[in-house]
């Protein structure tokens, strides 16, 4: 994720974020209709290379096995080094595509046409949730607001008995120090969701995989549309999912995501990341080409299915053919 170490404050006053509760049952499978039957052109080069975003790493490893499986004896290499570098990686010609959590921006559009000898495109391939996750060994129900967790990150609540926190929770708080957790001290949500769980009185923010991969729990959150706290569920990111719109012009598929943050209705998860590959529209080597739009027909089919056992949601069906129509426009 392209971000500073600490959140501002004005980011932190949308992050009315979730309860996520783990292993208490088991989840349903989620198929789209459009996962099953994709058709995959597969060819070209045999192995490709891409890097970058630490967040959609989880469903990368979906996404590959869903490619190696529609395209025998053809990979992908992705090396999660955080969106940062899988941009810069990419616009240097270091990689086939880019992974990356927000959409080229500025110069970095010329820079990639420089690369690509063509222009390129923000491609979204998936949606993942952020998780507040902390680690008290005397509370697994938390509950803050937006403004309470802005203070938290900023520095201006240290204590886990403070009275703002105190006010927001019916169970006890403990009279320990905060230990926030930033992305300056570790690398990427690998590093920050095991410095939480292995840190008491630690707090940060993490991509749902990682939260559920070391069995994290979430703090929920008071959203602006209503005094329920909201959690992550089928239900609450199908809802922040369906106010998204396209706002990048042609084959260029940025999205307009400003709707999540600030919710009108209850009910609604209201921080979410909309991970994008970075592509060319046409590369100069056909092989290449081939092998990148056989991986994303893949990932654009076969690969959603079942992403919620990975803790990402799949792309909604009224974006998946506009994506895929622009997968099978690169030449």
């Amino acid at each position: 994720m392209r971000t500073s170490s600490k959140l501002s404050l004005a980011g932190l006053s949308l992050l009315a974020v979730t309860v996520l509760v783990f292993g208490a049952c088991a989840k349903e499978k989620n198929v789209p209709p459009y996962a099953t039957g994709a058709k995959v052109d597969c060819g070209g080069k045999q192995a490709l290379t891409a890097s970058g975003s630490t967040a959609q790493a989880n469903a990368m490893t979906r996404f590959i096995k869903a490619y190696e499986n529609a395209c025998p004896g053809h990979t992908l290499t992705y090396t999660s080094n955080g969106s940062g570098a899988g941009v810069s990686q990419f616009l240097a010609g270091q990689t086939d595509f880019g992974g990356s959590d927000s959409p080229l921006a500025g110069d970095e559009y010329t820079k990639a046409q420089q690369r690509c000898g063509s222009d390129a495109w923000n491609l979204p391939v998936v949606f993942g949730p952020l998780a507040i996750t902390y680690n008290l060994e005397a509370v697994n129900q938390l509950t803050l607001d937006a403004q309470t967790l802005a203070k938290i990150f900023n520095g201006n609540i240290t204590r886990w008995d403070d009275p703002a926190i105190k006010a927001l929770n019916s169970a006890e708080m403990p009279s320990e120090p905060i230990h926030v957790v930033y992305r300056s001290d570790a690398a990427g949500n690998e590093g920050t969701s095991a410095m939480v769980k292995n840190n008491e009185g630690a707090i940060s923010y993490n991509e749902y995989s990682f939260a559920q991969q070391q069995r994290l729990f979430a703090a929920r959150i008071v959203t602006s549309a209503g005094t329920d706290p909201v959690a992550i569920s089928r239900d609450t990111v199908g809802k922040a999912i369906a106010g998204t719109t396209i706002a990048g012009q042609g084959n260029n598929l940025v999205l307009n995501i400003s709707s999540i943050y600030n919710p009108t209705q209850p009910g609604i998860y209201p921080i979410m990341l909309a991970s994008y590959e970075l592509v060319c529209s046409k590369y100069s080597d056909g092989q290449t080409a081939t092998a990148v739009r056989a991986f994303l027909q893949s990932t654009l089919g076969p690969g959603q299915a079942n992403l919620e056992d990975y803790g990402y949601f799949p792309l909604p069906d009224q974006f998946q053919p506009k994506v895929l129509s622009a997968v099978n426009a690169i030449s």
